[in-house]
């Protein structure tokens, strides 16, 4: 859950109330104007409910999300769930769910309330020990459902004199203070002008964005003036309206006074960059947002001054975000001024051109940064392809899904990769270069799902195309991904005829990159099944070769990979195990799922020949989580799965059943970071059955931590002192707030301190 940027004003009431609805509905939606405070208060009553449900309280945000068919995808990532097979995610979902007693935040889901309902109504008939607290402009609709209207804050009597100190009993004006305070320090509400906070906040209706958005005008305002140009203002716009403003009237005039008191820079900046979704970089607003009035040159100084009203939200890695309803009103002046679809097409091409560069340069030592960005952007490259289908541009769409290969199939993302390729596919069957590429990529990330006769289907339409047309380049990577399909396929003959035929065709174009260097990488496991280590350990160093030469990191820890294979089948344990971690510890960054589970299996291999089956049998463990998001275990592939089974053999023969069993569940349980720790820095993990006693939830590892915390240590402080990576000591941390029910690191020290007493 996300942390309060802001103190909570005014909500007590409501509070109480959406929990006492939690306690009886299994559905509670919030309603209400944009703006009133529904996220804020969803996520207060979630974090104060953590105790009641032993299995957490997720929120899944769909703000920026306009893709129904997403909805899952974005569920499942919102829960820490990776399913990267062909499976139906539904049902991955729904598994995943059905034994749990959890409460999900369903955030903002107006503008996909069809697929919402359908979803939640599914969910809750069958997993029995779900809540849901939706937030949405307009109910979902179906039976379970409870609504809750959220109201604005409350308002003093506008009939009556206000009481002295109303300042401290009246939310709307306690709220107005305190956003006051932040850009004017010596702002007090006072006896002398009470009365004007109070007429300030009539105006704005007690809704608290609107509040908000005035209280960060007294940096240039006085309160006099403030209240002054909103009383125009909205005498103006009240005009005529028979009975005064509705709400959403309120905080549309709120938005626009305070869109009307912005410079024209500004303006500009607000409305065009309401084409991103989630969140931008400055790169990106000078590209998209420049122009006509506004020269690069000063666009950050306007994105400072917007920062400074309110309006934008500065994020994490320097980058940029609108408030949602500001977002929405900036959308509205766009199409208003007939600019949307310039300004999409402007996000688009951005988009696209990061992309194309991002696969230019993944083959290169910025591969790591690559990563990173593209998952920072990772919502605008979504809308940037809803955007080509929308406008028709089937071959604009097809191109950028085609161009992301390296974030389908590198990074972890082979179940989105595939929705949109296959999405494409589907739009036009008309040959061309960018339908050519979709084909093989689509087929290499079938074939990483293990969803071969789907592979070869497209492969091979993609070599028929290649060959009618003269397409060298599109015959070279279909036919190498071909070979692919044939090498899990356990055909090893054909494979190996296929590579080959492949690095002739791209040596014939003088093509070396990522595919390329898999290429000789696949064709050497073919030769380590075939028993030919030496050209198998001949081919791997030709590939370490062009990496080291080019920087290239992801195909390069593939290579490593088979080295390590190498090794193990001759004997060299000691080196294959140094191999294995080395390319865990490279997969580790890119999140590349398939590298993580074959580098795992392969040092539960080692271990198993090593004689510490206990080691063994935890890794086994541990892949054993990771291959059911991934696709089917081993491939389905003989020569993968001999190995697996022999080392649980081994395994079994070394320790025992029982202890074998304790081990593999003890894997199963550990988190992918603590598992990967474990693999590359051989930190035991503790079986989930050791506890530090009957009186706490605690494992002995966690109460560590908590003892640790209680001492005043800060995460990196601790990850030191237990000789852990700082991410799993942060997990470790996370894991104790959620078991105890609790939200800051005090309440451990404090719950520490008192056990001890």
């Amino acid at each position: 859950m996300p942390a309060d940027a802001t103190s909570f004003v005014g909500r007590k009431h409501d509070v109480a109330e959406v929990k006492r609805l939690l306690a009886d509905a299994r559905l509670v939606t919030l309603s209400g104007v944009g703006g009133v405070g529904k996220t804020r208060l969803a996520v207060r009553v979630a974090a104060e409910l953590r105790r009641a449900f032993p299995d957490g309280v997720w929120i899944v945000e769909l703000a920026d999300l306009s893709d129904p068919d997403l909805i899952v995808h974005t569920f499942l990532k919102s829960l820490g769930v990776h399913d990267d097979t062909d499976r139906n995610h539904t049902t991955v979902l729904v598994e995943h769910l059905r034994d749990r007693h959890i409460l999900i935040v369903l955030d903002n889901c107006e503008h996909l309330v069809d697929a919402c309902a359908d979803l939640v109504d599914l969910l809750l008939r069958v997993v029995p020990r779900l809540r849901v607290l939706a937030t949405s402009r307009e109910r979902l609709g179906i039976d379970a459902e409870h609504l809750r209207v959220v109201s604005p804050l409350p308002l003093p009597d506008p009939h009556r004199p206000l009481p002295v100190g109303a300042g401290g009993i009246y939310p709307s004006m306690m709220l107005f203070a305190e956003r006051a305070c932040a850009v004017d320090s010596d702002f007090a509400i006072t006896p002398f002008n009470q009365d004007q906070v109070a007429q300030v906040c009539h105006l704005l209706g007690g809704i608290p964005l609107a509040i908000e958005l005035a209280a960060v005008r007294l940096r240039v305002l006085t309160l006099d003036h403030l209240l002054s140009r909103l009383d125009d203002t909205y005498r103006v716009l009240a005009s005529g309206k028979r009975g005064g403003l509705p709400r959403h009237q309120t905080l549309l005039a709120a938005v626009d006074w305070s869109f009307r008191l912005c410079t024209r820079a500004e303006q500009t900046i607000w409305a065009r960059a309401s084409v991103f979704a989630g969140s931008f970089d400055l790169g990106a607003a000078r590209t998209v947002c420049a122009g006509e009035g506004v020269p690069g040159t000063d666009v950050l100084d306007v994105l400072s001054a917007l920062i400074d009203k309110s309006v934008l939200v500065r994020e994490p890695h320097d980058r940029y975000r609108l408030l949602e309803p500001l977002r929405q009103f900036g959308m509205d002046k766009l199409r208003d001024a007939g600019r949307e679809r310039v300004l999409r097409e402007r996000h688009r091409d951005h988009f696209v051109a990061l992309a194309e560069q991002s696969e230019h340069d993944w083959f290169g030592p910025q591969q790591p940064n690559i990563f990173a960005r593209t998952r920072l952007d990772h919502a605008n490259l979504r809308a940037a392809l809803d955007f080509c289908f929308d406008s028709g541009d089937v071959r604009a769409a097809q191109h950028l899904a085609g161009t992301l290969w390296f974030y389908w199939s590198g990074c972890g993302f082979l179940a989105e990769g595939r929705h949109w390729l296959e999405r494409a596919l589907a739009a036009s069957s008309e040959p061309s270069p960018e339908r050519a590429k979709l084909l093989w990529v689509n087929g290499y990330v079938a074939t990483l799902q293990g969803d071969l006769s789907a592979a070869v289907r497209v492969l091979e339409e993609c070599r028929r195309y290649s060959r009618d047309v003269g397409d060298e380049a599109s015959l070279a990577y279909s036919t190498h991904k071909l070979a692919c399909t044939t090498l899990v396929g356990d055909d090893l003959d054909v494979a190996d005829q296929l590579f080959g035929e492949a690095r002739n065709r791209y040596r014939s174009l003088g093509l070396v990159n990522s595919n390329t260097m898999l290429a000789v990488i696949e064709l050497a496991i073919a030769a380590t099944f075939q028993g030919d280590f030496d050209r198998a350990e001949k081919l791997c160093e030709e590939a370490c070769a062009v990496g080291e030469e080019h920087g290239e990191q992801w195909a390069y820890a593939y290579a490593i990979y088979v080295r390590s294979l190498c090794h193990w089948a001759r004997g060299d344990l000691a080196y294959a195990d140094e191999l294995g971690r080395d390319c865990l510890r490279i997969k580790r960054t890119f999140n590349d799922l398939l590298g993580i589970v074959l580098g795992m299996e392969l040092l539960a291999w080692i271990s198993a020949s090593r004689g510490d089956g206990t080691r063994a049998a935890t890794l086994l463990g541990a892949t054993n989580q990771i291959w059911q998001s991934v696709g089917y275990p081993m491939f389905g592939s003989r020569y993968f799965g001999a190995p697996h089974g022999d080392c649980e053999t081994a395994t079994i023969e070394q320790i025992g059943e029982a202890a074998f069993r304790l081990a593999f569940r003890a894997g199963m349980d550990l988190s992918r970071d603590d598992a990967l720790t474990y693999a590359i820095g051989d930190v035991p993990p503790e079986p989930a059955e050791a506890r530090i006693g009957n009186d706490t939830p605690l494992t002995r590892r966690e109460q560590e931590v908590a003892d640790l915390i209680a001492g005043g240590m800060s995460n990196k402080e601790i990850a030191a002192q237990l000789v852990i990576a700082r991410r799993t000591a942060e997990g470790h941390v996370e894991r104790i707030l959620q078991k105890l029910g609790f939200t800051s690191r005090a309440q451990i020290a404090t719950w520490v301190t008192e056990r001890r007493n």
